[in-house]
């Protein structure tokens, strides 16, 4: 106990002196935050919209709030096991059920940015992986696996881009859920796979394959261009939202200065 005590001592200073450095990995959230466009079949996630309850007026003169309209996984946001159908059979697989000490990981940091500049459609695979493995380290388990695009760079039309964004295939998500029991993997498109992953064998596998194996996913994030390859911490925790399916997230990463 005395040890811990003194770990988590050493952690605060190390906070306060500037030895550890917060970094956030999450969008800001607004009306104009880009939702993600689903066929018309489908039903849609709604933008955010945000009303003005009061603001220090005849109506709450000494307080401000609003009242917030919008989707489980819009901006920044977290995908739990039970957003997909292959998930949906697992124990604990809600927001409100999943438990608090898996939000928290150590983060390796994949950069396929300058793949992704030259194409949008770009795919990491089990040997792309392996081949920063050889360089950067195994992947541990209980890591976060995070993909560096630079897209969270892009706006509007440019960041959604007609459904051509970059992703995984389906053998480098098995080898990563599998092989590598990562915590779950997290990406700076609108969502966690592949803009053309609907065609893919399994359909949308970063959710199919993920998911049912009881991982989670985060998507839109940002800045993860300020993060070593290995030796940063990410904490990711979702709204406490009772059967809940994701949530948006505030995530951020501590990282050695």
């Amino acid at each position: 106990m005395q040890q811990t005590a003194q770990l988590l001592a050493a952690l605060t200073d190390a906070l306060q002196s500037g030895q550890v450095r917060v970094v956030d990995l999450t969008q800001p959230l607004s009306p104009e935050t880009p939702v993600i466009n689903l066929p018309p079949i489908f039903g849609q996630s709604p933008p955010l919209t945000i009303e003005c309850i009061c603001q220090y007026d005849d109506t709450g003169p000494a307080w401000y709030w609003n009242t917030l309209h919008l989707g489980e996984h819009t901006g920044t946001h977290f995908d739990a096991p039970a957003h997909w159908i292959t998930g949906r059979e697992l124990a604990n697989n809600t927001t409100d059920a999943l438990p608090v000490e898996r939000f928290i990981g150590p983060a390796c940091v994949i950069d396929a940015s300058r793949e992704a500049a030259a194409d949008p459609d770009f795919l990491v695979t089990r040997a792309y992986i392996q081949a920063w493995e050889a360089q950067h380290g195994a992947i541990p388990a209980g890591a976060w696996l995070l993909l560096r695009t630079d897209w969270s760079k892009r706006t509007g039309s440019d960041f959604l881009n007609d459904s051509h964004t970059p992703g995984f295939d389906a053998d480098a998500l098995r080898y990563l859920a599998h092989e590598r029991d990562v915590k779950g993997v997290g990406v700076e498109t609108v969502g966690t796979d592949a803009g053309q992953a609907g065609g893919f064998d399994p359909p949308f596998p970063a959710h199919n394959i993920m998911h049912g194996a009881g991982k989670y996913g985060l998507a839109s994030l940002a800045n993860l261009d300020q993060l070593p390859p290995q030796g940063a911490v990410v904490v990711a925790a979702p709204l406490k939202i009772v059967q809940g399916s994701g949530s948006p997230v505030r995530v951020f990463a501590l990282v050695g200065a």
